[in-house]
């Protein structure tokens, strides 16, 4: 049988390894899966018959080595600062390697030896990046084939709460890592380009400025912008594109509340607070706002950020609790941010029986024949329950998808790659819509930068 390695059971691979044992006998497959935790592999497994768990540590040369060594093809869902050492192991056993992270420097640097070995080591196939690059790439060589030129294109992608197990003022809950959201937007200025203009959105302001999208059937939300958007320009080779945007998908109303921490620096990660384990929450509040002695801590947050009692802001504040005072932070020498991230956890954490939603909408804007257009393409993906999430299924399907077609010879460029070429994002995004992850695509007037579309 041909042996697929799966390098880690965590929450992204549910979707993944289920995909590959379900596909295992017609395709003459054994899927094993290595994590540090032998049950939690098991359990991925769930004693299927052509599937088997071991126990790797990732650091550990000779069982990484022996683990690859035997391996078909090689998928790693560890964290991306991880992948390296696996990557050097596959170029030396003459493995072809899936992963689902940026790709780094330094596997960019192998990219001459995968080529002359005739790999292949495919990487950001996950949803973001992923199935951004595929669908948008989609429509982006639709155009061009007809003869259009690209004048924009915007994308945003949010995983968040669905409408079902919506229960809270923020609309939002913790559907992935909840540090990633706590520090969002951080480690310098989002940078886009405007009907030709770079345009750049200091971290203290990102939150203010957010453009507001419509999804069919679900309503509207709102986008903040991405770190870096003007990567993307020769990537998807667009560099005479006038208007270059990514962004953050939330629920209306989630960013400026959001403002609120990062305008006191609660979600500062620099420096550790004194005394953090013993303080309650809202000696943690009170520790960002001016001493005053005759005002309460409700009041001076009120007066310093000039938010209304009857403010829809201060409302989503107390329902987080922040101003308990019996409740304790527990965390030794913490940052502000990983305090924040506690509380915020013990009001957005996923219930049982809740589902995760991830959202996906692209705009493109073109001229073709001295007219211009435009295409609004979008994607709605629910999760099943707390196993089968929808950033699972988005995240694990195109990689197990892409892993398969590899190791069948269906997808043959060698090199270090992402999913950008006809011959990898077509088949996969067909197989995607099989599994209900399916983009809808409309015309709509075009209205490139509108400027009461956007808030701040």
């Amino acid at each position: 049988m041909r042996n697929i390695l799966v390098i880690g059971a965590g929450r992204s691979s549910s979707s993944l390894i289920t995909y590959l044992l379900n596909k295992s006998s017609l395709e003459n497959l054994h899927i094993t899966v290595a994590d540090v935790s032998l049950d939690l592999a098991k359990e991925k497994i769930k004693n299927h018959q052509n599937g088997s768990a071991i126990v790797l540590d990732i650091f550990n040369e000779i069982e990484r080595k022996s683990a690859i060594k035997n391996a078909n093809i090689v998928v790693s869902m560890l964290p991306a600062h991880l992948h390296l050492n696996v990557a050097k192991d596959c170029l030396e056993f003459g493995k072809n390697m899936v992963t689902a992270s940026y790709i780094s420097n330094e596997m960019k640097a192998l990219n001459e030896a995968v080529i002359e070995k005739n790999l292949i080591f495919m990487n950001e196939i996950g949803l973001d990046p992923g199935i951004d690059h595929m669908s948008a790439m989609k429509v982006l060589d639709t155009i061009r084939d007809k003869g259009g030129k690209i004048i924009l294109f915007e994308s945003f992608t949010g995983g968040l709460v669905a409408p079902e197990s919506d229960d809270n003022l923020w609309n939002y809950k913790f559907t992935w890592n909840p540090r990633n959201v706590v520090l969002a937007g951080q480690g310098g200025a989002a940078k886009f380009l405007q009907e030709g203009s770079y345009k750049y959105i200091p971290y203290h302001k990102l939150f203010r400025r957010t453009e507001i999208l419509k999804i069919d059937g679900y309503g509207k939300f709102e986008g903040y912008a991405n770190r870096d958007s003007l990567k993307y320009k020769s990537i998807y080779g667009l560099d005479t594109i006038l208007t270059l945007y990514r962004g953050t998908i939330r629920r209306v109303g989630f960013s400026r509340a959001w403002n609120v921490f990062v305008q006191l620096g609660m979600t500062d990660d620099s420096y550790t607070i004194e005394n953090s384990e013993t303080m309650s929450y809202r000696e943690f509040t009170n520790s960002f706002l001016a001493y005053n002695p005759n005002d309460s801590v409700e009041l001076k947050l009120r007066h310093y950020l000039k938010i209304d009692q009857d403010d829809i802001v201060w409302e989503k504040l107390l329902e987080l609790d922040i101003f308990n005072k019996n409740k304790k932070v527990g965390l030794k020498n913490a940052t502000p941010a990983q305090i924040l991230e506690k509380i915020l956890s013990d009001s957005w954490t996923l219930k049982k029986d809740d589902k995760d939603m991830i959202v996906m909408q692209h705009l493109f804007g073109y001229e073709l024949n001295g007219e211009k257009h435009q295409i609004e393409s979008s994607m709605v993906c629910k999760g099943d329950n707390q196993i089968y999430t929808a950033m699972a299924k988005t995240v694990g399907l195109p990689v197990a998808i892409a892993t398969l077609k590899i190791l069948n010879g269906e997808i043959s460029s060698p090199g270090v790659q992402i999913p950008i070429k006809k011959e990898v994002y077509n088949p996969i995004l067909n197989e995607l819509e099989e599994n209900g992850i399916t983009f809808k695509e409309k015309k709509v007037p075009y209205l490139g930068y509108n400027p009461e579309n956007v808030n701040g």
